[in-house]
């Protein structure tokens, strides 16, 4: 059975009583408020062991609440949810350094999966937040279940070094994700490199990445530095 004590905001008394009722079933004690002030001071008071806030509430927003929480206990999980649901919304999720986003509505199942993982796993230090003017440009928009998955899956690769392959059928923005996993990461200040391999001959590809030496090959007449 697992165990814990779980602090939830969130300023909708149905989604708090549906969450209470939801994570108690599972075993956790609950505690639920309506105000970003009221979590803050459990916080503070070193109460809780798992945080779940609404981003939106009538006293402040969690966005801004969440580095304050993170100064003061670095190692306690948050997870915020949102009808917000935008691309940004989950990237400043993530740079804040919530461990999960959660788009409204969501499934309660995934939702008790999640606060089971992470209540679990060793607590890592997360990504210090960026710079406002990081979030002006949004590369990706849609509030479908397929583009929340897509937000979610791209806020948690940022955090990380790992290689990362996107596939998908011609047009359906493989670029545009690879620009958004590049420009918010942690690799974004190094250049982004586009390459339509459809287009290069398979002889040449090899030439085309890393260059070649003048006289490698046939119609190698200068040298080249190719293109990493």
């Amino acid at each position: 059975m697992p165990t814990g004590s779980i602090l939830v905001a969130d300023d909708d008394a149905a989604i708090r009583t549906v969450l209470n009722q939801a994570l108690s079933r599972a075993g956790y004690e609950v505690r639920s408020t309506g105000n970003a002030a009221t979590l803050w001071r459990w916080v503070n008071q070193g109460d809780g062991d798992l945080v779940i806030t609404d981003v939106v509430m009538p006293d402040e927003n969690a966005f801004d609440l969440i580095p304050r929480i993170r100064k003061a206990r670095p190692d306690l999980p948050i997870i915020v949810m949102s009808a917000q649901n935008t691309f940004m919304t989950a990237i400043r999720a993530s740079e804040r350094g919530a461990y999960e986003y959660l788009p409204k509505p969501f499934d309660l199942k995934e939702l008790i999966g999640i606060v089971g993982r992470a209540l679990s796993e060793p607590k890592e230090p997360r990504q210090q937040p960026a710079k406002p003017e990081e979030f002006d440009a949004i590369p990706l928009v849609g509030r479908s279940p397929a583009m929340q998955e897509i937000y979610r899956v791209l806020a948690r690769l940022m955090q990380t070094d790992l290689t990362v392959m996107i596939t998908g059928e011609s047009g359906t923005g493989k670029e545009l994700v690879a620009k958004a996993l590049h420009d918010y990461g942690k690799r974004r200040a190094g250049t982004f490199v586009a390459i339509n391999m459809a287009a290069i001959p398979r002889d040449l590809i090899e030439s085309e990445l890393f260059g070649h030496e003048k006289g490698a090959f046939t119609g190698a007449n200068t040298r080249s530095a190719g293109r990493f």
